[in-house]
């Protein structure tokens, strides 16, 4: 056989492959730990409630003093409702209990627990198990872990109808479909649509045309995963490095204004209904009493980014006043190119002289027009530099 001359374009080919390969590969492996833990938590969290010496002690409060625990221990990701979330899991998918990860993983724990769990998946005498559809159609266990991320699963066991859940595995697997995809497919009623079309193949194959794929690269920007690798979320969530670098300066900015901010989060974390949510940098104003919520678009203003915007706001003022406290406020910096627009959002302050003190004690809309401008252009001679230094 001839031997093909290697070229600079094969050497960044070959690298590209190999790089592509084995990070998604890294991925699934991520994956399935992070799912076998979840369903393994949701088992012991059972088998106590079941079987615990000492369950009658904790009754209605067991969650609540578990999280509480758990995250003394260090432990991310265990509040009452992941850990609801976790039983909820293991409950849906108890025939995950066959595969070699789950086998693996039980007979780390002490005593009978796995021969528990093998004796009542065998008989079906474990209570409380969710119905799931028969055997002849259920999904290989081994298939569903190795192809869908636990995100996936904490939409699935949402699904109450088993075959309204298999139907959406199926398709998740068929399509790799990513976990927002999903979502779209069960709000858009995909199941019911396809129950009623004539032509299942042809609703199949528009729904294939459109839909988003999941990329195994970016599985780590999944809440659930940098959780259980101990990531922080400004190491994944920044959206460019443009914006990245843009909320560095924007930070400092704003501490060595000197008008009594003082940095509480950035990349900040809320759950909304069944929605993980990040606003990208948070303060607590001294003076003002109040937070200020700093939402950066790099992009031009849309109605959609005061939306968002003022849903933070109102989260935070159900779930972060406290007393003494004024309503918090939100900043919305939106730009492009050397064109910056700057909309504050004043939700809920009713109060004239709140307000009059607000615009204050908060900069001036016109200096972080110019300081966002400045930086935009240093930003852009720094690139230019390195593009054309290589």
């Amino acid at each position: 056989m001839e031997n093909k001359e290697l070229t600079f374009n094969h050497l960044v080919d070959s690298i590209r492959q190999v790089h592509k390969h084995l990070a998604a590969q890294a991925g699934r492996a991520v994956n399935i730990s992070l799912t076998m833990r979840n369903w393994g938590i949701g088992y012991y969290i059972r088998e106590y409630e079941q079987n615990g010496a000492d369950r009658a002690r904790y009754g209605d409060r067991l969650l609540a003093m578990l999280s509480e625990r758990l995250t003394e221990t260090g432990m991310e990701g265990m509040a009452p409702r992941s850990l609801r979330l976790y039983r909820q899991f293991y409950l849906t998918y108890p025939e995950i209990w066959q595969t070699v990860s789950a086998e693996s993983l039980l007979r780390l724990s002490p005593g009978t627990i796995w021969q528990s769990l093998s004796a009542k998946s065998v008989t079906g005498t474990s209570t409380g198990i969710v119905e799931t559809v028969s055997p002849k159609l259920q999904t290989p266990p081994d298939r569903l872990i190795k192809s869908l991320s636990f995100s996936h699963f904490a939409e699935l066991v949402a699904i109450e109808d088993p075959l309204k859940r298999t139907f959406y595995e199926i398709e998740c697997i068929r399509g790799n479909w990513a976990v927002r995809e999903l979502k779209r497919q069960i709000a858009s009623l995909y199941y019911e649509r396809s129950g009623l079309s004539k032509n299942k193949e042809r609703l199949a194959e528009l729904v294939k045309l459109g839909a988003e794929p999941a990329e195994p690269e970016l599985a780590v920007r999944d809440p659930y995963i940098f959780e259980f690798l101990g990531l922080k979320p400004q190491e994944v969530m920044s959206e460019s490095g443009l914006e990245d670098q843009l909320l560095d300066k924007l930070q400092n900015f704003l501490l060595e204004m000197g008008h009594g901010f003082c940095f509480e989060a950035r990349q900040k974390r809320i759950l909304i209904g069944n929605t993980h949510n990040f606003i990208d940098l948070v303060f607590y104003h001294r003076i003002l009493k109040c937070h200020v919520l700093v939402e950066l678009k790099v992009d031009e203003f849309r109605h959609e980014h005061i939306g968002q915007l003022n849903t933070y706001v109102s989260w935070y003022k159900k779930h972060e006043m406290t007393e003494g406290d004024n309503p918090p406020v939100g900043i919305l910096l939106c730009t492009r190119k050397d064109n910056p627009l700057v909309e504050y959002a004043l939700a809920g302050m009713d109060n004239q002289l709140f307000v009059s003190k607000y615009q204050l004690e908060l900069p001036k809309k016109e200096d972080i027009e110019r300081f966002l401008a400045d930086q935009i252009k240093e930003v852009g001679r720094s690139e230019w530099a390195v593009h054309t230094h290589k």
